[in-house]
């Protein structure tokens, strides 16, 4: 090829890429536009916007009748609107729909498992949890998730040593999320692992998620974890109405298996030390008061393994609280005019 046939080329590249960019930008926002549209039948106001996505994603008043109508109480059956439209725009494949989706999974999936113990059709949230696992199933074909952890038995590489190495035992694999087998339903036996798996995939992109999806991850963990114990004491002399709110969160209390807790507090350590947790406070806050909950519980669970990583990363929180407070730079070489001997 010649000189001059390059400098053709490049151009050209340059603008199939610009097109496909664009391309994909006009269909992004077509399936957004068609998104609010399906959404406008289901709940009563839907807000203009130039940016349909952000605002499915963002817009506090379309989460706030969204969730209030995941909470009503027959919802999550098999021909409940709402679900089926979760559904759908996750389906569609568009990674900015998708993070939609995975907005309201904290409260989709906390009122699943807090209802599932009363025997009801929970068809259409068992629907949405399954299209979550199958994604992450596919996107790692099926494969666990596994880190490479260093050998203290060997010594390292600024280490002498006169021992001969061993190639067997170089490589430590820790395995974080074991591999995943295709599910149709959701079963007993196999639901903890199912919400596990789509709260992981909930973790990988929750840097792009809305701070209130958060909060309210964080308060269905205080939920799950604690049932309602911390406010048994208010109960005995609270009237009617406020009883009946303790029952439901006692309800609320959830068998918490390892393949629960392992995602739970991957989410709650971003919460707690995540880049923005100190610009909010009541992100902060309430990721404290679900991990205080979550090691009362292991405390009463006798489950070693995990009060060992609730411990530590209460441990880490209250490092991190303290940093906050804390503007002493301790490397800093004060200058003083007193001579210290």
């Amino acid at each position: 090829m010649s000189i001059s046939e390059s400098d053709h080329s490049s151009p050209t590249v340059a603008t199939t890429a610009t097109e496909n960019t664009r391309s994909t930008s006009i269909r992004s926002t077509f399936k957004a536009q068609s998104a609010i549209e399906s959404l406008s039948s289901i709940i009563t106001t839907v807000p203009d916007s130039p940016n349909p996505s952000s605002s499915l994603l963002n817009d506090p008043e379309i989460a706030s009748q969204i969730c209030s109508l995941i909470r009503q109480a027959d919802a999550g059956a098999g021909n409940d609107n709402l679900c089926r439209w979760l559904y759908d725009t996750f389906q569609s494949t568009d990674p900015q729909l998708q993070l939609v989706v995975l907005r309201f999974l904290p409260i989709l999936g906390g009122v699943y498992l807090s209802r599932v113990t009363l025997r009801k059709p929970l068809a259409g949230f068992e629907a949405v949890l399954l299209a979550l696992y199958a994604h992450e199933t596919t996107s790692r074909s099926g494969q666990s998730m596994t880190v490479n952890v260093p050998d203290i038995s060997h010594p390292s590489i600024y280490h002498e040593s006169n021992t001969v190495k061993n190639n067997a035992t170089n490589l430590n694999l820790a395995v974080i999320s074991p591999s995943l087998e295709p599910h149709g339903t959701v079963r007993s036996t196999k639901r903890a692992r199912i919400v596990g798996v789509a709260l992981e995939l909930y973790y990988s992109k929750i840097s792009q998620l809305p701070v209130a999806s958060k909060i309210d991850f964080c308060e269905f963990c205080e939920a799950w974890a604690s049932g309602g114990d911390n406010d048994q004491q208010d109960s005995s002399v609270s009237s009617n109405g406020e009883g009946l709110e303790l029952d439901q969160r006692e309800r609320m209390r959830i068998p918490l298996s390892w393949e629960l807790v392992q995602p739970i507090l991957r989410i709650l350590g971003h919460c707690l030390m995540g880049p923005n947790q100190k610009k909010n406070k009541k992100l902060f806050d309430a990721a404290s008061c679900a991990c205080k909950s979550l090691y009362r519980r292991c405390l009463h669970d006798i489950n070693p393994k995990a009060m060992l990583a609730t411990g530590s990363l209460l441990s880490l929180a209250k490092l991190s609280s303290d940093s906050q407070n804390d503007d002493i730079d301790y490397t800093e070489i004060r200058m003083t005019n007193a001579i210290s001997l």
